[in-house]
């Protein structure tokens, strides 16, 4: 058998791993279009801070790890999929035969259409180039500006700022990481940004960012201008879905994948940013771009490829972020469902905030801030879709009591 996997992230590595685990005898082609080893965007704030150099980015090895395992990595650029001839076509014009084909070429980031982003100050911060371009800008003293704060926006964010810059972030939304906490959640992490001197402006946007000598001027639709060495935008991404346009594979916000990670082709499977797989809270199908998912997409996406059949029973939506040492989460439904019961608990001096969301006597969604001493039991409450009896009724009334119900569930079911 003959297995190519497009993508050298998390996806397509653990793929190859699986692979080789589940049909040692395969002839396994790992092809990345960027000139450095496999490696984990995740690790990329860590090298921002030099708490690693760049080999600490890799997923594994490169001298050792794939020749040993007999993968090949291919670095080159996949310019065609030819699913009736079940081939690909790289940029050099070479050909490589597939018997089946996994897609984990996951995603790039997006920007607003603004004037002055090729300026040589912007930059995204996607790819160990970008890293690279950053820590030259990102001196200790330096003016930077962020724009976006959402999950990937408040990670760097933490980089930034243990960088020794000074630090503005401009955010669309009315709060932080609107897409991962409500107003009362987003806002504390407001306040506590600002706390620790960072210049966070919300409800504004970027109209243009302009040369001024060495800098650039970045002007806010509030009338305000700031000042930059660097400027990086972080407002979202999307799935690159490119190579199979115009195919017979199914596409939406990702590519349209079932259970067994198969797409609409038989041999041909997607993996990671780029699926569009099955949510565990809603059943339905969407693009879950955290890395946890892109990895067990990649095993169940293997073992279906070697012909042992395995499903893919949904991912939890779930987010956890340590922004300058206020940790904040989310996990499922977060925003609730509708006919659902909540339970909040909200105090703004202290900086805490939980708030659990409920169906019937289900806690389906949960979100917190500065309260992460159970974030693992919310999570399991949340999987595990016990049923919390009198427990839920005493969570209603206080919302902080997650492990004793946790502990009376799982004992009155036999489990402890």
């Amino acid at each position: 058998m003959q297995h190519i996997i497009i993508g050298a992230g998390p996806a397509g590595v653990v793929a190859a791993e699986t692979l080789r685990k589940a049909d040692p005898e395969a002839e396994i082609t790992v092809i990345g279009d960027e000139p450095e080893p496999p490696y984990s965007r995740m690790a990329i704030p860590y090298y921002l801070i030099d708490n690693i150099e760049e080999p600490g980015t890799y997923l594994r090895d490169p001298k050792t790890h794939f020749g040993a395992l007999n993968i090949e990595v291919l670095q080159q650029r996949v310019d065609k999929i030819d699913a009736g001839s079940k081939s690909v076509t790289l940029a050099d014009g070479s050909t490589r035969a597939f018997d089946k084909l996994l897609i984990a070429t996951g995603s790039h980031p997006i920007s607003p259409p603004l004037p002055g982003l090729d300026l040589p100050q912007v930059h995204s911060c996607w790819t160990l180039e970008d890293a690279r371009n950053i820590i030259k800008l990102a001196q200790p003293g330096s003016n930077v500006v962020l724009i976006g704060a959402g999950f990937i926006g408040c990670i760097i964010l933490e980089a930034l700022v243990k960088c020794g810059v000074h630090l503005a972030v401009v955010e669309m939304g009315n709060r932080m990481v609107p897409r991962m906490l409500d107003e009362k959640a987003g806002g504390l992490l407001e306040s506590w940004c600002k706390n620790q001197g960072i210049d966070v402006h919300t409800s504004c946007s970027v109209d243009g960012i302009a040369e001024a000598g060495d800098e650039v001027e970045v002007s806010l639709s509030d009338g305000s201008k700031l000042s930059a060495a660097l400027v990086i935008t972080a407002t979202g991404v999307k799935a690159n879905t490119d190579l199979v346009e115009g195919t017979d594979i199914n596409i939406d916000q990702g590519i349209l994948v079932n259970r067994r990670m198969q797409t609409s082709n038989p041999d041909v499977y997607a993996a990671g940013d780029v699926a569009q797989g099955v949510d565990f809270s809603t059943g339905n199908f969407e693009v879950q771009a955290i890395q946890p998912t892109a990895t067990d997409h990649g095993r169940i996406a293997a073992l279906n490829m070697a012909g042992q059949g395995d499903e893919h029973h949904g991912t939890l939506n779930m987010n956890v972020l340590d922004t300058v040492g206020l940790v904040s989460c989310s996990f499922g439904l977060w925003m609730g469902v509708d006919g659902g019961e909540s339970a909040e608990l909200y105090n703004p001096d202290e900086f805490q905030y939980i708030n659990l969301q409920f169906d019937g006597d289900h806690l389906v969604g949960a979100s917190s801030v500065g309260k992460t001493q159970h974030v693992g039991v919310l999570r399991g409450l949340i999987e595990s879709k016990i049923h919390l009896g009198e427990w839920k009724a005493r969570l209603m009334q206080d919302p902080t009591a997650i492990m004793e119900a946790y502990v009376g569930c799982t004992q009155e079911l036999g489990y402890a």
